[in-house]
């Protein structure tokens, strides 16, 4: 069903909400702004209150989320978030806390810190992590930070110039080793989609700092060569740093510290199924090696006798990284998750998501080309390029996806493969669910080579139809104004 703005059904005169009467002096608003500050057309629109609340009613059931259908978005790991865990995060003794009460006062979240701490050190094979970090890419900077305070520290700081970074990586890679001041050096993949070792070899010298790396990498394939990658690095003294988005595929099963990694960060959002709400708020905590935790963000919570407190005890530290505390309800979720799986748990958790991922890629195999060969992990990434041919794109497949009710995987990432549909299933999805999208997959095929025109001008039964992408990305207009 199609909504019509608030300002199509905008009559003059009719109001939501009538203010009482001033019982102040009133004051001209030109004694309060200066001219060149006010504007002249608010533009609001005119409407009654049932008039608002059935619009936004309306848009929310257009909506679309984990809860209303499957959501094979790659490289997002859009799973299914328990609602068990939502209702802990919502109970009033969590939610009224604040992030500056007396630490005496608040014994209980800092332990749930504390504890949500100890258990990531297991999971991924860490010494210590701070759990400040409000997202991935807050996350990826301060690793960063800290990589770059390290060589400082000890004399580098100005040799250690460099960072590596796959061509494969997350965008968000090379902007986070840039907003440090460092130079971004990209390592070739071979045919196989896993780092080129050789590339590497020639690019790594003392003047590099670390690698960004993440395993599996984001064409959803493990690096089979992470020990000698991690010998490379360490050999010239450089860093190997874990980009923790798809930590998802190892659960139980690896160990990033265990390959050699030095400092990770992990998207709560993702694996431990904490949901991305709307943007915000997030959470990536930044584990670190022994010898790198002097120069954690502070402050730490740790444990003296049976109290919690917040620990400065970091010399090295590279100071704050939020004004107060960490995203604490989404803390709490993960801490939730963890303890329902546990290790069993968290082991079936990456044994189905990398079962689900492989079984689309093999049901798909005859349709669409694939051109890494080994075996995926947690996605896979197919590429459609057989059906330029007639006129077809990767973005038309997907936007035909949405005629079916299924939100479009993610499109033209990574970069190295042309027409990229990069598919990640999740574990949380049933063998249903994935043959009713492998089977729209295959029709949409069928469709390409026999009614292209279905799929060049899809979406069909959207409110909104296809924009002129161009015009959108070079012309934005965000302001709406009643002429």
């Amino acid at each position: 069903m199609s909504v019509k703005l608030l300002y199509e059904i905008s009559v003059k005169g009719k109001k939501a909400y009538s203010l009482p009467p001033l019982d102040v002096p009133s004051i001209p608003i030109s004694q309060l702004l200066p001219d060149e500050l006010q504007r002249k057309k608010i533009g609001l629109p005119q409407v009654s209150e049932p008039e608002i609340v059935r619009h936004f009613t309306n848009l929310a059931t257009q909506n679309y989320g984990v809860d209303t259908g499957f959501y094979p978005l790659g490289s997002c790991t859009m799973k299914y978030n328990p609602k068990i865990n939502e209702d802990l995060a919502a109970m009033e003794e969590f939610l009224n806390i604040h992030p500056l009460q007396d630490e005496e006062t608040v014994q209980g979240a800092l332990e749930i810190i504390y504890n949500s701490a100890e258990l990531l050190k297991e999971i991924t094979g860490m010494d210590n992590f701070t759990l400040f970090p409000a997202a991935g890419a807050h996350g990826e900077l301060t690793g960063m930070m800290i990589t770059k305070k390290y060589f400082e520290s000890i004399g580098e700081g100005e040799k250690r110039k460099k960072i590596l970074i796959p061509d494969s990586a997350h965008g968000t890679n090379p902007a986070s080793a840039a907003t440090v001041k460092y130079e971004v050096c990209t390592i070739k993949s071979g045919v196989d989609g896993e780092v080129d070792l050789e590339d590497l070899r020639n690019n790594t010298d003392e003047s590099v700092a670390a690698l960004m790396l993440t395993n599996p990498n984001t064409l959803g394939i493990f690096e089979h060569n992470i020990i000698e990658i991690a010998k490379i690095m360490h050999s010239k003294g450089s860093i190997l740093y874990y980009d923790g988005a798809n930590l998802n595929a190892l659960l139980g099963y690896a160990r990033p510290g265990d390959m050699g990694f030095d400092i990770v960060h992990l998207n709560l959002h993702k694996t431990f199924s904490t949901p991305h709400g709307g943007g915000g708020p997030g959470s990536a905590p930044v584990g670190v090696k022994e010898y790198l935790a002097p120069y954690l963000p502070v402050p730490i919570v740790e444990k003296k006798n049976s109290k919690f407190y917040f620990s400065y005890n970091y010399p090295l530290t590279i100071g704050r990284i939020r004004l107060s505390g960490p995203n604490f309800n989404v803390i709490l979720k993960t801490y939730a998750y963890i303890l329902t799986l546990g290790a069993k748990g968290l082991r079936e958790v990456s044994s189905q998501a990398v079962i689900n991922a492989n079984y689309i890629r093999e049901c798909l195999k005859d349709y669409y080309s694939q051109d890494m060969r080994s075996r995926c992990m947690h996605e896979c990434v197919l590429n459609p390029s057989e059906y330029l041919k007639y006129g077809v794109k990767a973005k038309d497949i997907s936007k035909r996806l949405i005629d079916y009710g299924m939100h479009p995987p993610t499109n033209y990432f990574p970069l190295i493969v042309p027409e990229a549909l990069m598919i990640e299933p999740t574990e949380t999805e049933s063998k249903e669910t994935l043959d009713e999208f492998i089977e729209v997959m295959i029709k949409i095929a069928e469709e390409a080579k026999e009614n292209p025109t279905l799929l060049l001008e899809a979406p069909h039964n959207t409110p909104v139809r296809r924009p002129d992408e161009v015009k959108a990305a070079r012309d934005l207009d965000v302001a709406y104004l009643v002429k």
